[in-house]
């Protein structure tokens, strides 16, 4: 097959090349346009019952909460004084008058109707009040588009009432956190770059060479974008989603940009004219990229298990994103490099030293050998450390996400903070309760739901309608803990004849994702388990190696979750990288990140493996593959890591906790997973395997020659086994 490729691939180079220019002019100008098509994607699937009691409350009595809170405040000036009531009254009719605005409570006409519910509405210090605000949009996605197109209609509204003004309430929310996930971009950009332009020039020492990774990684990005634009129409997909597609895209494909160039230049320098050096590049190295890239998209695939709406957009990004690079680095880099010949080494830089094919010296060797006589020496004590890094997830907490997750002075963040400290019961959490019954059975309800442990208050939040009375239920309790969580399944399990009770807001959205994560959760794992073990029996023709990667993965992925938590729940460092911890875990995060790093944790191994079997076909005994393996790949495999933790790195920069969180996860993970793992533990164990490793029985043997993913159509011979001393 890979010949094939190879042929394809030079005979119409120019039409790649043309293919290559359409990405880079689609991607820059449509594909950048999903940015208006995203959403926040949805933590909880339509089917669950918040929504759909949330659906059956707005039917009833209409959208029962403010989208946009705006926030008046004086330092000289009181609520009661004439100009702030006059600037406030002012502005609150021509808020009313902007197309897309619902309704606006003014402060003072609930004062003057029904004065217990203005309460809430000013400051205690009075110096302030807020405008609870409206949208016209169906749902809760149009309302926060609405929002982006009457913003600044709205601000300067608010400000033609000479008063200090800010916005605050869901839509903003979002509305601020799609600015920073654009800011965040861009920092990430400015910092990695200069830095993975440096590496690049070190590892090649060549200009050219050194520029065409970050070629690959801009066409990855932009192609992720156009193809993810066109999944937005079909499915929403979460504003986050464009952080994650630049982090794997990038990351990636230059990751697999080095594979491929490195092994095009080691052919050059063996005196292979270009042809053949792109033939055999496509063959060895393009393998290695196409099985790392199938393990990633279809590990992504069993975030589509568990329904979390949130995790599906982010997921097709991804996939997106990787199989850009992958083709990228597949059919495109060869075509170029086939152009370039041996003008990939121009801009030669004085240290450059040409490519050398020595396996059996040099660093890597030595430290392979190191760890080969004294295996069980070696994976004893590294595993105990793992298992320490480990050890935090045992107290995980999950939780989800708020204002804190945004930067201190996002203005959102900002209105929220000041509405918990300086408003009457601004701190105190609640959720709604549509009753549907006659006056007795409401009140039946109404009772039922005061005696609940933790709750404070249950107030009508509304005028009844005849058919249904809605309730605001005040509780005391972390809106995250277990125990809001149990609070509302007890309030859902109240029974009333002649009732049906609908809640919605406080924690019942978390209680809906946490049971669909784990409904879903075993059946990700083992797909995405099942996934990787069967491409790399494709890859390797092996039965232990799957097994051994799979358990390795395991390894480095609890170690880096481990610290995760420690750094993000418990809250160590966060003076240092500029967060609020919450003392909780986001689930879906935490899912993501999983998915993540469990397809990421394998890439390594499957570039050391495929060089490993590669000396293996060639007839080394298995001691001496690994250490050929080690050595071939060592420098490569490290450069390619430290590329993708500042690709990934750059993240910790963020504004926004969660993609801090997953950019230091990642990148906590990669340096594990080539260090320790691929240093100490992988040579270690296929030491103490041997032979074994390359063990697969009869009936799944000729299952691989048929269908394995070979460099060649072509069946090697049986080698002779010619071991070398180390």
């Amino acid at each position: 097959m890979y010949s094939l490729i190879g042929r394809a691939v030079i005979k119409a180079r120019w039409v790649i090349l043309a293919g290559v220019a359409a990405v880079f002019a689609v991607g820059a100008t449509w594909g950048l346009g999903v940015f208006d098509e995203f959403t926040d994607g949805g933590y909880v699937s339509q089917d669950a019952r918040s929504v759909r009691d949330a659906e059956a409350i707005e039917d009833e009595f209409g959208s029962i909460g403010a989208e946009v809170v705006v926030l008046f405040a004086s330092d000289d000036l009181t609520v009661d004084d004439e100009a702030f009531a006059s600037g406030v009254t002012g502005a609150v009719e021509d808020i009313r008058g902007i197309d897309g605005v619902e309704g606006a409570d003014s402060y003072y006409e609930v004062l003057a109707a029904a004065p217990e519910q203005a309460a809430g509405l000013a400051s205690e210090d009075g110096h302030a009040l807020i405008v609870p605000v409206s949208l016209a949009g169906s749902s809760a996605e149009d309302r926060a588009n609405e929002f982006t197109l009457i913003e600044e209609e709205l601000r300067d509204a608010a400000e033609s009432s000479g008063l200090e003004v800010s916005l605050g309430g869901g839509a903003a929310v979002f509305a601020d956190l799609n600015e920073q996930v654009q800011h965040d971009l861009e920092i990430a950009e400015m910092i990695s770059m200069p830095i993975l332009l440096l590496i690049m020039i070190l590892v090649f020492g060549a200009l050219v060479a050194a520029s065409l990774p970050l070629l690959i990684g801009g066409m990855s990005i932009l192609g992720g974008f156009a193809v993810t634009r066109v999944i937005t129409e079909f499915t929403d997909v979460s504003v986050f989603a464009a952080n994650v597609i630049t982090i794997i895209g990038l990351g990636m494909s230059i990751d697999y940009s080095l594979f491929v160039l490195r092994r095009f230049r080691e052919e050059l320098a063996q005196g292979r004219d270009k042809r053949t050096a792109t033939m055999n590049t496509v063959a060895t190295a393009g393998r290695t990229v196409m099985v790392s890239g199938l393990i990633i998209v279809l590990s992504m695939g069993g975030l589509l298990l568990v329904d979390v709406p949130f995790l599906h957009g982010i997921a097709y990004g991804v996939m997106s994103a990787v199989g850009v690079a992958m083709l990228a680095a597949l059919v495109a880099l060869p075509a170029v490099l086939y152009l370039l010949g041996h003008r990939v080494d121009k801009g030669r830089l004085p240290w450059r030293r040409d490519a050398q094919a020595k396996t059996d010296t040099g660093f890597w060797h030595s430290l392979a050998a190191g760890v080969m006589r004294r295996p069980v020496l070696v994976l004893l004590p590294v595993l105990a450390f793992m298992a320490l890094l480990a050890s935090p997830m045992l107290d995980m907490a999950f939780g989800g996400v708020d204002e804190r997750d945004m930067p201190e002075d996002a203005e959102s963040r900002v209105v929220t903070e000041t509405i918990a400290a300086d408003f009457p019961g601004g701190d105190q959490e609640q959720f709604q309760v549509m009753v549907a019954g006659d006056e007795a059975a409401a009140a039946a309800a109404q009772a039922e739901l005061e005696a609940l442990d933790h709750v404070d208050a249950v107030r009508p939040a509304a005028a009844p309608t005849g058919d249904a009375v809605l309730f605001d239920v005040h509780y005391d309790l972390d809106p995250f803990s277990a125990d809001a969580r149990g609070l509302i399944e007890d309030a859902r399990a109240i029974d009333v004849d002649g009732a049906e009770l609908y809640i919605t807001g406080g924690a019942s959205d978390r209680v809906d994702m946490l049971e669909a994560i784990g409904d879903g959760l075993p059946y990700m794992l083992g797909y995405i388990v099942i996934v990787t073990m069967v491409v790399l029996f494709l890859a390797f023709g092996s039965i232990l190696l799957p097994i051994k990667a799979v358990l390795m993965n395991a390894v480095s992925l609890g170690a880096a979750l481990g610290v995760v938590v420690w750094i993000f729940q418990e809250g160590h460092l966060s003076g240092v990288l500029d967060f609020t911890p919450s003392g909780y875990i986001d689930p879906s995060n935490l899912l993501l990140m999983i998915a993540l790093l469990f397809a990421l944790a394998t890439d390594y191994e499957v570039f050391l493996l495929s060089r490993v079997r590669e000396e293996w076909d060639r007839g080394a005994d298995n001691r001496t593959a690994v250490l050929r393996g080690m050595q071939s790949t060592g420098s490569i495999i490290t450069a390619a890591a430290a590329i993708l933790i500042v690709v990934v790195g750059a993240f910790a920069f963020s504004g926004i906790t969660f993609m801090k969180m997953i950019g230091l996860g990642m990148a906590i993970a990669i340096f594990l997973d080539a260090t320790v793992v691929r240093m100490l533990l992988v040579p270690a164990t296929m030491r103490l395997l041997g032979r074994a490793n390359w063990w697969v029985p009869g009936p799944l043997g000729k299952l691989y020659a048929k269908y394995g993913i070979k460099e060649s159509d072509e069946a090697p011979a049986a080698p002779e086994r010619t071991p070398v001393n180390a």
